[in-house]
């Protein structure tokens, strides 16, 4: 092996470094004893704001010999926070051969360029440790649970009976969508707070609970207010101090990119006394929207109308949501503990920047997550490299390729492919973002993952609303999704971040894409075996939270349909956690390696001979073990 950067043998910090870091980059050459006369090597890096500009840099030969081949190495200084992309050049027998990344970020020659990402960030940023090592709960407000206070209905608004099938159809009489509502309300979270507290929860992730039209709302119509379905502002204020008294925190969902078009704002339905910017070219929120034609022609997220787009650097913009009295100080005076950015891509990176500064002044332990779907490291939207995780943006991202690793491997049984898309956001990631990512499986935007798991992803043009509303897994098929949702969750609870659990998925709450995903919550039928899986898994969280507060993920094995690996504390010995998932449809004898030690079953159908692991078809296990290490073994430690 030339070289690795995911072995600290070859590159001497793991992952993202911090800005005034100095690496080691070593690459493994041979020597003039095989016959190879290596004349010279360079490390060539270049900064993605000016890929045309490649700074490079000797290595020289060291004493250190390994498989007969030469170590040559060279110390970097990562200077100035930012995304680069490396590689490095030899020179033997007069040719010059160019080392790529190859597959699980392995060098290689003779292959298409493909250089290596190191991600530089500020080494300011810092992310306070209560939030690390918990479990998030999501909760689609409307959804959750009645508390049976009276509601004023507005001429709009209907109200169905709790468990209804959700509306899938356009409503003909008003024209728009989402507009049936089940009565979930802030009173009834507050209700429900022992409930979430008995699964391990110290985060509610909140979905949008300001004033707006509809039952997701996401198109906002007041910023400055609870919507009326929901409650009253003071409601909010009992139910963050409530959750606050048991040690639980309440993240708000911030959709700053657009607002309703039925709003204090725009106005265009004429439905308030303001003058909006759909009413009026002089409207004090004229400014904020991006109008072609006014009023009938404006920019609208995703082309659809009734969600108008905002300038966001306007200024009088920047000040309503980000002043010293602006919407995102209020909320968090009364209680918020955070934000969760909706879209974050369709934001400009400094008024992410703007935000942030803001909620950090207001309340220095906030946490800001940004809903983004992919690698967050190296993100390019509308033609922009974003720079969610240099250090002055974001603290956590919505998780996505953890969850889509996840559900990869459960499905389609590749274990190698799971392993690599871990290391890659370890690897991309500064570590202090890795240990607060937001880890879901499913969310208000996915397919329920007890169906997801079933093998139904509800694709396709046959699969649609109608065809969606009578989907329903049968007994066999539930029960054996159910065990995969086990393997699933075990995953998720171990893997570096904070697990999230959408409402309702704990109990094995079924349904397609939206609004099949948004039922309410059967408080009078729940999955008690599953229910108590999730609490157990819990209870390992909070037993070893100083494992799972930043313990570093370090992989053992990933292949034949099985992975293992572990999250270990530094020291010679030391208190560490094993998951072993085994997805394959035969029994695995999974020989643990010599320096693991008499592990104790944490959960798991697993049987444990010495150090025999005997796992059954679509079965995991959590250990707990003291890991008696030895120096090769600490290598790959990530």
């Amino acid at each position: 092996m030339i070289f690795n950067s995911r072995n600290i043998e070859y590159k001497s910090i793991y992952g993202a470094v911090k800005a005034g870091d100095e690496i080691t980059f070593r690459l493994l050459l041979p020597n003039k004893e095989l016959g190879v006369a290596i004349t010279s090597a360079r490390l060539l890096i270049c900064n993605d704001n000016d890929s045309l500009i490649v700074n490079k840099y000797d290595l020289t030969p060291t004493n250190e010999y390994k498989d007969e081949c030469q170590f040559w190495e060279v110390k970097y200084l990562a200077k100035e926070p930012g995304l680069y992309w490396y590689c490095f050049e030899y020179q033997a027998s007069s040719i010059t051969w160019q080392v790529y990344k190859g597959n699980y970020s392995t060098g290689y020659i003779n292959i298409p360029e493909n250089k290596w990402q190191l991600t530089v960030y500020d080494d300011a940023q810092t992310i306070p440790d209560d939030w690390k090592g918990g479990i998030m709960y999501q909760i689609f407000p409307d959804r959750f649970y009645n508390s049976g206070s009276k509601k004023l209905m507005l001429f709009d608004r209907k109200m169905r009976p709790w468990g209804e099938m959700p509306a899938f159809e356009e409503d003909l009489e008003f024209e728009v969508w989402n507009n049936d509502y089940q009565g979930g309300d802030l009173k009834g979270i507050e209700e429900k707070l022992p409930y979430v507290k008995e699964l391990g929860v110290d985060i509610i992730y909140l979905n949008p609970i300001f004033e707006a039209h509809s039952n997701h709302r996401y198109n906002t119509a007041d910023y400055t207010k609870i919507d009326s379905f929901l409650g009253t502002e003071n409601d909010f204020i009992e139910l963050c101090m409530a959750a606050h008294k048991m040690g639980i925190k309440i993240i708000l969902d911030g959709v700053f990119s657009h607002t309703g078009d039925d709003s204090i704002y725009f106005n265009k339905k004429n439905r308030y006394d303001s003058v909006g910017a759909y009413n009026s070219a002089d409207s004090e929120y004229y400014p904020w929207y991006k109008f072609e034609r006014w009023p009938d022609k404006f920019i609208s997220w995703w082309g659809i109308e009734d969600l108008p787009e905002v300038n966001e650097m306007e200024e009088s913009y920047i000040e309503f949501i980000c002043g010293e009295d602006g919407i995102l100080a209020k909320w968090l005076r009364l209680g918020a503990d955070g934000w969760r950015l909706d879209v974050a891509d369709e934001l400009p990176d400094e008024f992410i920047k703007l935000i942030r500064a803001r909620i950090k002044q207001v309340k220095p332990d906030a946490l800001l997550i940004g809903e983004v779907w992919e690698d967050a490291s190296n993100k390019t939207a509308y033609g922009i490299r974003r720079q969610y995780l240099l250090g002055d943006e974001l603290d956590s991202v919505t998780n996505y390729p953890f969850k889509n690793a996840i559900i990869d491997f459960i499905v389609n049984d590749d274990a190698e492919f799971f392993m690599d898309k871990i290391l890659t956001i370890t690897e991309n990631y500064p570590k202090e973002i890795v240990d607060t990512l937001m880890n879901p499986l499913g969310t208000h935007d996915t397919v329920r993952i007890l169906t997801r798991l079933s093998g139904e992803d509800c694709e396709g043009a046959a699969k649609n609303r109608e065809w969606q509303s009578t989907l329903t897994l049968s007994e066999t098929a539930r029960e054996h999704a159910k065990k995969r949702l086990k393997i699933a969750a075990a995953i998720q609870y171990t893997l570096p971040g904070f697990p999230s659990i959408y409402y309702g998925d704990e109990i094995g709450m079924e349904g397609g894409k939206d609004p099949f995903n948004r039922k309410a919550f059967p408080w009078g039928d729940l999955d008690m075996d599953l229910l108590g899986f999730f609490e157990n898994l819990g209870k390992i969280r909070q037993n070893n939270r100083l494992i799972f507060k930043d313990a570093p993920f370090v992989p053992i094995s990933g292949a034949d349909g099985c992975i293992a690996y572990a999250r270990e504390k530094d020291g010679n010995s030391r208190h560490s956690i094993i998951l072993i998932a085994n997805r394959s449809l035969d029994t695995i004898n999974y020989c643990l390696p010599e320096y693991v030690q008499k592990p104790t079953k944490l959960l798991g159908d697993a049987k444990i001979i010495d150090n025999l692991v005997l796992l059954p078809p679509e079965s995991f296990v959590i250990l707990e073990n003291i890991w008696i290490y030895k120096k090769q073994h600490r290598e790959d430690r990530y």
